[in-house]
């Protein structure tokens, strides 16, 4: 029998990995709890289940996540692929149909002869065998402990949350109005934009304000109670930290005109379509952990959503990652556990498509170890390269990570010009991409 690759985790990044190792022609053993056991966000059967925003963000060259599907599929991932294929309306950014997205990758893997699914809970680790690790930042207890007794190490970890699902039949239309941001400023009007709007002058913003503030949330456990992660902050984290906090983040109105009104609002917020057929929207920075009533109750104080139907709740939860720079090399793969790989968002690259990006890394390294080829190093110049780069580069204080210029070499030649800066370190990227195939 031919020897098998071992993958646990059907996620984003263990999806990817399994793709590319049975497109090599090599065995996989793909291991999915679901549906015999479910994180406490998971609800899908199906694999790749994506439980925060459908956005996989900006397709701009010039935008770093932008950059980075593109390199994704100059190497043909498969994630990335069925990304585009089951987009949705989202503007300059690449949403997907959630559901429809989890469906066409399950059915992908599920009909690739090279890959066996076995849905268990795999609870121990093949040490004498090649393993991917992509079992995200929702681990289950059980093997949480068995990766910290490989790891050797004290897991980190920050709390993530969701934002709550409406219905659309449910918005109030006469109060909200289709627009993206600065649409007023062009010349031609287009036929469809992205995002349904809500504005709020300021008495109704403060009231909004104070019902937040002072709602109800989920009591955290005693071992949750550590610092949130930046990144994804809670909503109402946010609104304590000051009553203009939210106008200066996700409920800035700069860019928009009240039909109404024919003036800028107090503040607005922002829905974004989340299925294909656009009969669902998500509240875009709305990420919460409040009491399912207190969301209702709360979030129909804002104009336009007082009969709103929620049809998903936001919710929070606990995500785990490893502190990388101290286990991993370039390659994800374990430096004193070279058989080893770990891939997604457990390694500290935060986001979709990053990790999507460390699945394909990890499974590429993995197929050139079965077949006895020495590792490939992404060049630090790709986006692909510089996040393996930032997760194995020594840093104490080590926190997940986006994708984002910042963490690639600069140009030799020092560019005011921010647009023209990125456009160049994106075509430099492509290019060393190109020179890899």
């Amino acid at each position: 029998m031919k020897p098998y690759i071992t993958i646990i985790g059907g996620g984003l990044a263990g999806c990817e990995a399994a793709y590319q190792i049975a497109k090599a022609g090599i065995p996989v053993k793909l291991y999915e709890m679901k549906p015999k056991k479910y994180s406490p966000a998971h609800s899908n059967q199906n694999l790749a289940e994506i439980v925060c925003s459908n956005s996989f963000k900006s397709n701009l060259h010039t935008n770093a996540c932008g950059l980075l599907k593109e390199e994704l599929l100059l190497l043909d991932s498969l994630l990335i692929r069925i990304a585009n294929e089951v987009k949705v309306p989202a503007g300059q950014a690449l949403a997907v149909d959630r559901e429809m997205f989890s469906k066409r990758v399950t059915q992908e893997i599920e009909n690739n002869q090279n890959i066996e699914i076995i849905h268990e809970e795999k609870q121990t680790i093949p040490e004498e065998k090649i393993v991917i690790i992509a079992t995200g930042p929702l681990t289950s207890d059980t093997l949480s402990k068995t990766i910290g007794n490989v790891t050797g190490e004290d897991k980190l970890a920050f709390y993530d949350a969701a934002a709550p699902i409406i219905e659309k039949s449910s918005i109030n239309m006469h109060i909200a109005f289709v627009a993206d941001r600065y649409d007023y400023e062009k010349q031609e009007k287009r036929e469809e934009a992205s995002y349904i709007n809500l504005p709020m002058n300021q008495q109704e913003y403060e009231e909004f304000w104070q019902a937040l503030v002072h709602a109800e949330v989920v009591e955290l456990h005693q071992f949750e109670k550590r610092e949130i992660f930046e990144g994804c902050m809670p909503v109402e984290v946010m609104a304590k930290r000051g009553i203009d906090t939210l106008r200066f983040g996700p409920l800035k109105p700069v860019g928009f005109i009240d039909p109404r009104t024919g003036k800028r609002p107090y503040a607005i917020v922002q829905l974004r379509q989340d299925n294909q057929e656009g009969t669902i929207y998500n509240m875009v920075g709305f990420q919460t952990n409040l009491k399912y009533g207190e969301q209702k109750r709360v979030f129909q104080k804002i104009p336009g959503l007082e009969n709103a139907e929620f049809v998903k709740y936001g919710v929070m939860h606990r995500n785990t990652f490893l502190h990388s720079p101290s286990l991993l090399n370039e390659t994800y793969q374990m430096k004193n556990k070279p058989n080893i790989y770990f891939a997604g968002q457990i390694t500290g690259v935060e986001g979709y498509v990053e990790s999507i990006s460390s699945g394909m890394v990890a499974a590429l390294n993995a197929i050139r170890q079965y077949n006895n080829r020495p590792p490939l190093i992404f060049p630090k110049e790709t986006m692909i390269g510089a996040l393996a780069h930032y997760i194995s580069s020594p840093n104490e204080k080590f926190q997940p990570m986006n994708a984002n210029f910042g963490i690639l070499p600069p140009l030799e030649e020092t560019i005011k010009d921010k647009k023209i800066k990125y456009n160049q370190l994106a075509d430099r990227a492509i290019e060393k991409i190109n020179q890899m195939k």
